[in-house]
């Protein structure tokens, strides 16, 4: 009989299906995003489900948005892992529902973002609001020196994903990892 490990679930799995979820997951822990290499798949929060039966491995995974280009190779990535570590077949599966969010960016995935010159997804009254509506952008710190006066050039960065900003303090480029 097959066990499954559900993430987002409040049922608690036997011992060995656990050990194998976290031996998985482990496993996956430093497959990255292709667009943003410094973070992993784990840091973005793309995980949501993990099932194993025996040889069998099947990863859920929730893209950061539908059209996002960087999930086929992180898809390949995840089936390559998993293959070379023994499993005899893997399946990546994509679930839109929840839809992903910057919420589910972990604190260590932003301190990445900021130290490879990427500013982070605001959060809270920063994130949305009045000033989304209008079409001003958020309060966006320079992750290069940390100024609070920036502005945006344009809605769409290096990636869709992000915005491109400039500080109007050192006068260097950045992009801002938008909020979704």
């Amino acid at each position: 009989m097959g066990q499954t490990v559900h993430n987002l679930g409040s049922i608690e799995p036997p011992n060995g299906a656990a050990a194998e979820a976290a031996r998985v997951r482990r496993l996956l822990q430093d497959v990255t995003d292709p667009e943003i290499p410094v973070l992993t798949i784990g840091d973005l929060g793309l995980i949501r489900d993990i099932a194993v039966q025996g040889d069998f491995v099947t990863v859920t995974i929730t893209p950061t948005y539908s059209g996002c280009p960087a999930m086929l190779t992180i898809e390949i990535d995840i089936r390559d892992r998993l293959l070379r570590a023994g499993f005899t077949e893997v399946r990546v599966e994509t679930v839109l529902a929840p839809a992903w969010t910057t919420d589910w960016l972990s604190e260590d995935g932003r301190r990445k973002l900021r130290d490879y010159g990427i500013a982070p997804p605001a959060k809270g009254a920063d994130a949305a609001g009045k000033a989304a509506l209008f079409g001003e952008g958020p309060k966006v710190a320079c992750p290069l020196c940390g100024a609070a006066d920036t502005e945006r050039v344009s809605e769409f960065g290096s990636t869709a994903c992000k915005a491109l900003y400039r500080c109007r303090s050192c006068a260097e480029m950045f992009d801002y990892f938008k909020c979704i």
